[in-house]
């Protein structure tokens, strides 16, 4: 009997350890690449981003140099792919306990904008490992030189409406 007890507690943590890779190996749905799209928005021409980063497409970075040629749409697409890989990635390793495809979409909008660094010393992923309530922790990440920012605010709530609905 204590051997059957022991192969289910086992079969247990199998489970659990096979949970944990299924979402290390997530990738963001199209509703969550749309959401990062919406608020990092288009530009086809390289620019300096309001923190002073040269950007260009949705919000890609990596590389980017003012004089760089403008890029296309499908330009855009391929670089949001290949930066999206890097941020589910992170993600996947970071989160410890199942989550749903929109809570996934959610952190990874909410890493992409603000970086994996962020969202590793959050109170929002220490909440959610820990397997306690954590959306309203979005709300705290709205704020710019001790201001609110109307479009964080924004993208913050619909970051934490995704990451709430089924």
């Amino acid at each position: 009997m204590q051997h059957l007890r022991q192969s289910a507690v086992n079969d247990t943590r199998a489970d659990a350890r096979a949970e944990v890779r299924r979402e290390a190996e997530m990738t963001t749905s199209p509703n969550g690449i749309n959401l990062i799209k919406r608020f990092e928005g288009l530009r086809l021409k390289p620019y300096l981003c309001p923190a002073g980063i040269p950007t260009v497409g949705y919000g890609h970075t990596k590389g980017v140099n003012l004089n760089d040629p403008e890029i296309t749409e499908a330009d855009a697409d391929r670089l949001l792919a290949e930066d999206l890989k890097l941020y589910e990635k992170s993600i996947g390793e970071m989160v410890k306990v199942p989550i749903n495809q929109n809570q996934f979409d959610a952190l990874v909008s909410f890493a992409f904008n603000l970086g994996t660094g962020a969202l590793r010393s959050s109170t929002l992923l220490r909440k959610l490992n820990a397997g306690q309530p954590c959306s309203t922790e979005f709300d705290r990440w709205v704020f710019a030189a001790g201001k609110a920012m109307p479009g964080l605010v924004r993208r913050r709530g619909a970051e934490r409406r995704l990451f709430e609905s089924i």
